[in-house]
């Protein structure tokens, strides 16, 4: 029916135009776009409003505004991370205000100055942070009618998808026709009646140049050009001026983007404390269930402070209920009470690293899976390494590419069925989906992203068990240890992390070293065998870690490193972070909000104790402690004397003394507090759950 009336609307323009009758004409034409738009409203709230968990075409789908936990949003400081390779600029305003401004994400293109206009927004955040499900919110939002009604049309164009048009020259509006058939006739350019938002989704998996200094100037939306052309001008401004653009990017890859092409930077940070507990909330429908896994998560420091990724939430809550209902199983006819929780057990093997996590969430899934579709119940996984060489290959070899999107011969090329993918080898249920796009058919990739990091760092190993040689160097005719290989490997992959300009293989790195410890190998019992390490081993990649921290390296690629050294248990990590602090190669006008959090998240989940927080060993700013208050949090004293503290961090500091924290001394002496800051320390000293002895 909606055909046919816009193809009468169609001839009736062209008559009217014939005419000369304008003002009829233009009446016309914003009755067309309400017809686009109607179109286009209907199929992105058709695609956007469930969340699939395992294959779209078998998996669980629920509804996203039933699931949906608001994320904290930043705004961070524009030119900040995306001038990490470039020459340093003295700029005081990049660090002029320590003090974190919130925004809501509906509010993204609202400007708190009166005439200013923000049309680019960059938003980055690592992975798993929760960039994706902001973007299908904001979509769904738009769609049904409930936020941003302003805006006219939303195209939702993601990187994994545009990155196979990379070799076609199409124009701007053939281009957005091709993602979008419902909005073919549609003309683009009657910027005076309707406004745009293209959004560009996962920079980091982009594969176009993005060359905006030697590309052509393009204008003209109807006229082809390349991908990389039309791209870099629409970020640019010079095609579609008044369009809105919106791009979203793991940080490392926010360099392809320059500075003055964006307008707002903000940060996706997660969860923090409350929406933690309410995501939980909203997983388990049992509130017994949610209770007592929460309860567990919070009394587990590491758990808690890695809950801050959505995706690690829901790792973390299929595993933990996983245990739970094992728990409970194991205890009905041996109990009177059968309501047996995880703090009444023996939870020495509960997760607590993200390598122990990520390997459980594999073996639940397995184990699950086994079950489903075999109907073996086995006390232990039965692995099938056959399946996992397969798989693993296929996320190691795309994982190097940088490629998370894979076609029926990515799969073929691993001994993969692609008719066979959704059951493969009854494992890829939770693991390994498939996807319909826009424009190009089927297409496979892991659900989620850190998945394929974490089977690719398990198929290095798993191959070096079996062929006694380095992934990265499967060539070689030379015999080595097993031992000498596998420092080998670990050393390669620090290198090409470090290498790599967009950070693609940050979270590989992490997952490779933590599969190297002693300590994880009974959770891979029968899949790979006992390494014959010894401390010699694992301190020679700790210190050769080290060594890399000793050179030039950006703040990103530094903080990557010491998670690293993390995940091996390494016992100076707080020393070796006050050093780097102090020596300035991690200056705090260099570092970004989800840096310094990143910061905080290594020292609150090394394994030494931080009985005192001396400030003047990381940086004297109002700045540096408002970062760290949570390390302030957890120490005994806090020594604070002379570090050119003001009124502003008071009021931080009151909130420490008003939680349950661990602090006992507090000294403040020589900082000009002022009365308003002083009367904020007494607030928060008067807290009922205040411990302080000395101040």
């Amino acid at each position: 029916m909606c055909s046919i009336k816009e193809a009468a609307l169609d001839i009736t323009l062209h008559f009217l135009k014939s005419m000369k009758q304008d003002e009829l004409a233009d009446s016309l034409k914003d009755e067309l776009v309400f017809i686009h738009q109607r179109k286009l409203k209907s199929n992105l709230k058709r695609k956007y409003q469930c969340v699939f968990e395992g294959i779209a075409k078998q998996g669980d789908s629920t509804d996203l505004n039933k699931i949906y936990t608001d994320l904290y949003i930043t705004q961070g400081v524009s030119k900040q991370v995306n001038t990490e390779h470039e020459p340093k600029q003295n700029d005081d305003s990049r660090c002029a205000e320590s003090q974190e401004i919130k925004i809501e994400c509906t509010n993204l293109f609202e400007s708190p100055e009166q005439g200013k206009q923000i049309k680019t927004v960059l938003t980055q955040g690592v992975a798993g942070i929760g960039k994706s499900i902001s973007v299908q919110k904001f979509i769904l939002d738009w769609a049904e009618g409930k936020e941003n009604q302003d805006i006219s049309f939303i195209f939702p164009l993601p990187f994994r998808e545009m990155n196979l048009k990379e070799k076609e020259n199409l124009s701007l509006m053939n281009f957005v026709s091709q993602f979008f058939p419902e909005i073919k006739g549609l003309n683009l350019t009657r910027d005076d009646k309707f406004k745009v938002l293209f959004i560009l989704d996962g920079l980091d998996e982009c594969r176009l140049p993005l060359n905006f200094k030697d590309n052509e100037t393009w204008r003209d939306v109807s006229s082809p050009a390349s991908l990389d052309v039309l791209l870099t001008n629409l970020i640019k401004g010079n095609l579609l001026p008044s369009a809105l653009i919106w791009i979203t990017t793991r940080p490392a890859a926010a360099t392809k983007i320059p500075p003055d092409c964006v307008d707002r930077v903000t940060e996706v940070r997660g969860f923090n404390d409350a929406l933690k507990e309410e995501y939980f909330r909203k997983r388990f429908t049992d509130e017994e269930m949610a209770n007592t896994i929460f309860d567990h998560v919070k009394q587990s420091k590491s758990l808690f402070i890695m809950c801050h990724i959505p995706v690690f939430c829901w790792i973390a809550a299929t595993v933990l209920q996983n245990i739970l209902e094992k728990i409970n199983n194991n205890t009905k006819n041996q109990a009177e009470d059968a309501s047996i929780t995880l703090q009444e057990s023996d939870t020495e093997n509960i997760p607590k690293t993200l390598t122990q996590m990520y390997t459980h969430f594999l073996r639940f899934q397995i184990h699950q899976s086994r079950l489903k579709y075999d109907g073996e119940n086995r006390p232990d996984v039965s692995w099938d390494k056959d399946a996992i060489l397969s798989l693993g290959k296929l996320a190691f070899q795309q994982l190097e590419k940088n490629n998370l999107i894979f076609y029926d011969t990515d799969l073929k090329d691993c001994g993969i069925n692609a008719s066979e993918a959704s059951v493969y080898s009854g494992m890829c249920t939770q693991i390994f989906k498939e996807e319909t796009g826009i424009i190009i058919g089927t297409m496979y990739c892991f659900v989620h992203m850190s998945i394929q990091e974490f089977i690719a760092a398990l198929y290095a190993h798993l191959f070096l068990d079996i062929s006694k040689k380095s992934v990265f160097d499967q060539e070689s005719t030379e015999q080595e240890t097993k031992n000498e290989a596998m420092i080998d490997m670990l050393k390669t992959a620090v290198d090409k992390a470090l290498a790599s300009d967009i950070g693609h293989l940050d979270l590989f790195l992490r997952f490779l070293l933590g599969l190297s410890l002693e300590s994880n190998y009974p959770l891979l019992r029968g899949l790979l065998t006992q390494q014959d390490r010894n401390d010699e081993s694992n301190k020679d990649i700790v210190q050769y870690i080290k060594q890399k921290l000793g050179e030039n390296l950006s703040p990103e690629r530094s903080i990557n490193l010491f998670y690293c050294l993390n995940e091996l248990n390494d016992q100076t990590l707080v020393q070796d972070i006050q050093t780097q602090l102090r020596e300035g190669s991690l200056s705090s006008a260099d570092l970004s909000p989800a840096q310094w959090s990143a910061v905080a998240f290594v020292l609150l989940t090394s394994e030494e104790e931080l009985e005192d927080f001396e400030l003047e060993k990381f940086k004297k700013s109002d700045e540096c402690l408002i970062r760290l208050s949570a390390v302030i949090k957890t120490s005994k004293r806090a020594l604070l004397n002379d570090c050119n503290l003001t009124h502003k961090s008071c009021s931080a500091l009151a909130a420490v003394l008003g939680s349950d924290s661990s602090l006992k001394e507090l000294h403040m002496n020589n900082n000009n507090l002022q009365d308003s800051g002083v009367k904020l320390l007494f607030t928060g000293r008067e807290s009922v759950k205040c411990k302080l002895e000395t101040l």
